[in-house]
């Protein structure tokens, strides 16, 4: 299967190329706008890689795709929260599959809806969000409350290690709604909360807590929706070093008062110096997903997953959905035609051989038995 990787030597693109470039049914191509970075990239891995120059944007991306004779393409260039969908688009009308990794809210919650038809016609499968969230965030969910009768909260909180590494468009995807209003679906109803502000502390099963803060994300819409009767959805993400936690607060209470219009334009500045911080932080980085329903015997259920990832390895997670969709593409497994959110396309346990090799480490804790997540069990 011919897969070509957009934005492949970036910081996503670059592990699921070096993650793929080995599988026998998988015929690599490296594709960026930089045809040299492109081609450096394909030739350190080896094994009939190659670079190819290919803008995600261009207006003749299908024509190019058609030339290069794509079977899969693997969408990695964000951020995603302002992009249109010329590119799935040009995929569809290419005759490929399309997978990208978008967390941006209106771009994956309205891709079905508007790519829906498009890949049925081509009969393709077009997957948005195959990432940590919605892909893995909603297998964890599913794995945690099987059996269970309903689900009344969720809330989930990713802790990145301050040593991992970070991509500008990733933070300038998470700055555009620093201090911006959220809408979070609270005790059954819509409510309104702006993102990074009034962080609050978050407890995980092999690290020390955090304090994590509202981001907006696809999990926060989707969820509401996948799972009937649920009553709170909540996503934060805690940052290791205090400080940094705080600048971003300060930067959300800065936009509130309308002194800040536009956080996302730091980016550049921050990715810079952001390294500043790196020797107050560690290599460790985890999420925790929490769930609270009503189990099969009509009991009150609180159940967590947590996920420790050390040495930096915590960018990772994100790109795994992305490579066990095409590997299952690539041995001709069957996913369903049309354009879907990547929720329960996935189960847990195919996660769970990508989290061994990285040394990652996982929990399932009985949360009424240890209420505080401490006395884990591991998988």
């Amino acid at each position: 299967m011919k897969t070509l990787v957009l934005g492949g030597y970036g910081n996503f693109g670059a592990r699921i190329c070096r993650a793929l470039a080995a599988d026998e049914g998988i015929e690599l191509l490296v594709g960026g706008r930089d045809l040299e970075r492109a081609t450096a990239f394909a030739q350190s891995l080896g094994g009939g890689v190659r670079g190819v120059r290919v803008d995600a944007q261009s207006p003749d991306l299908a024509q190019g795709l058609e030339y290069l004779g794509i079977d899969l393409v693997i969408h990695t260039a964000g951020p995603f929260q302002n992009q249109d969908y010329r590119a799935p688009q040009a995929v569809a009308a290419a005759g490929a599959h399309y997978i990208d990794l978008a967390d941006g809210r209106r771009f994956v919650c309205d891709f079905p809806a508007a790519m829906d038809a498009t890949f049925r016609d081509a009969g393709r499968t077009a997957v948005t969000g195959a990432s940590t969230v919605p892909a893995l965030s909603s297998a964890v969910v599913d794995h945690l409350a099987a059996g269970w009768q309903g689900i009344r909260s969720i809330d989930i909180c990713i802790a990145p290690a301050q040593g991992a590494p970070r991509g500008e468009a990733t933070l300038a995807g998470v700055l555009a709604y620093c201090g911006a209003p959220i809408r979070v679906w609270r005790d059954g109803r819509w409510t309104e909360q702006p993102g990074w502000a009034n962080p609050v502390k978050v407890q995980f099963a092999r690290m020390r807590p955090r304090r994590g803060a509202l981001c907006d994300i696809p999990d926060l819409e989707l969820f509401p929706a996948r799972y009937a009767g649920v009553q709170s959805v909540m996503f934060r993400a805690a940052l290791e070093v205090g400080m940094a936690q705080q600048a971003f607060a300060f930067m959300a209470f800065m936009r509130r008062v309308s002194l800040l219009r536009a956080p996302q334009k730091l980016a550049p500045l921050l990715h810079s110096t952001g390294g500043v911080f790196d020797a107050l932080g560690t290599a460790l980085g985890g999420m925790v997903v929490r769930v609270e329903g009503i189990d099969a015997q009509g009991a009150v259920a609180r159940g967590a997953w947590h996920i420790a990832a050390d040495d930096n390895h915590g960018p990772e997670i994100p790109c795994m959905a992305a490579i066990l969709l095409a590997r299952r593409l690539a041995r001709g497994d069957a996913l369903p035609v049309g354009a879907h959110a990547c929720a329960g396309l996935l189960t847990l346990p195919e996660f769970e051989p990508e989290f061994a090799r990285w040394g990652m480490v996982t929990d399932v804790i009985d949360e009424n038995r240890n209420g505080t997540g401490h006395g884990a069990s591991a998988l």
